[in-house]
């Protein structure tokens, strides 16, 4: 018994881990991994630090991150949505649809765009509610659910587009308001908010000063709502305790199944904003037949962010990091002109080292 005291008093310190610095390092694992990405494709690939090319990383990764923040809601939970990119693709193809379905009436284009745009959108609220009810009143396996739902999605989306044909026909004001911008300058300094100056010239595109994508805005308004629900409201304490114990949140009068419901059907209504966005930035409804792909990065930003596949822990700024993460290593790699093929290489290993650090050190998060 002497000898236990002997060496338990003994110890000369705490482990690099223990300590708050290596708290702190191994719960932001992920940024430190995005700086020092940045700082090697800043040295390696010509044009990457660069205003342009940044703001185009977060343009690109507008969607992403939009399905991604839909995943953390269901992931914080315990559950996993796997319908989320056919739920993107049924949303842009749908919105893309109905207004090329208006267009050719007497509606007026803002007219054209608010009603494709709302059935989208509310079409897009009902994989979600399917899921919910699922889980909850047959108590369906989430893989289980969400993967029926992933199939429905993906025959809905064929049928409206027709098989793999993209939709074509929508009011070209779309792909302007899609990809636009907050600011721009000309030539001749002069300022204009949110559109080009009618007066430039074809040569002068170039020289045109673009500044923060209005993409921004969308992904900072979710990023805001989402977060506020999750840190400050009854609704992200209900969302975490069912996470961490769904038979404790039970006892403590936490209506499970009904918030169950309300998290996937929010989930995928943020899906079908994510899909909406894509037909604003292409200006044609996009079916795609890799659309898994969605599912496989938002899964991936959101464990590499540090939220845990069982439940109970992750956080909105982590997914941010997650995206950003994925987008930089995407960008720094066809900008040094190595092979996308190395980016899901990039990802696994991502994902794999992102449970490591999540089973080793289960408490710093």
């Amino acid at each position: 018994m002497m000898q236990k005291e002997h060496t338990t008093s003994g110890r000369t310190g705490l482990t690099f881990f223990e300590t708050p610095f290596g708290q702190f390092s191994a719960r932001n694992w992920a940024m430190f991994f995005l700086i020092i990405m940045v700082i090697i494709f800043s040295l390696t690939g010509s044009g990457f630090f660069d205003i342009t090319n940044f703001q185009n990383i977060i343009h690109l990764s507008t969607g992403t991150f939009l399905l991604a923040a839909a995943e953390t809601l269901v992931v914080i939970t315990g559950g996993i949505d796997l319908s989320i990119g056919y739920v993107y693709g049924l949303s842009s193809v749908l919105g893309a649809k109905v207004m090329q379905v208006l267009s050719s009436s007497n509606l007026s284009l803002a007219w054209v765009v608010v009603i494709g745009s709302a059935v989208a959108l509310c079409v897009a609220i009902l994989p979600g509610l399917g899921n919910g009810i699922l889980v909850t009143r047959f108590n369906v396996p989430p893989f289980i659910a969400t993967m029926g739902m992933w199939g429905i999605c993906n025959g809905v989306t064929l049928f409206f587009s027709d098989g793999f044909m993209p939709v074509m026909g929508a009011p070209s004001i779309i792909n302007d308001i899609g990809n636009s911008y907050f600011l721009y300058i000309d030539p001749s300094h002069n300022i204009r908010f949110f559109s080009k100056p009618p007066s430039i010239r074809i040569s002068e595109i170039r020289m045109l000063i673009r500044l923060i994508p209005n993409s921004f805005f969308l992904s900072l308004l979710v990023f805001i709502v989402i977060n506020f629900l999750l840190s400050r409201t009854k609704f992200g304490r209900h969302t975490y305790a069912i996470g961490g114990n769904k038979d404790a949140a039970l006892r403590s009068g936490i209506n499970v199944n009904k918030h169950l419901i309300m998290i996937y059907t929010i989930s995928s209504f943020i899906s079908g904003l994510a899909g909406l966005f894509n037909l604003f930035q292409t200006g044609i409804g996009n079916y795609t037949p890799s659309g898994a792909n969605y599912e496989l990065m938002a899964v991936a930003a959101v464990v590499i962010g540090g939220a845990s596949l069982t439940g109970g822990k992750g956080r909105l700024f982590g997914t941010v990091i997650g995206v950003l993460v994925l987008a930089v290593l995407e960008n720094g790699l066809q900008i040094a002109g190595i092979s996308a093929f190395y980016r899901y290489i990039g990802v696994g290993i991502l994902l794999i080292i992102a449970v490591i650090i999540d089973r080793a050190f289960p408490d710093f998060f």
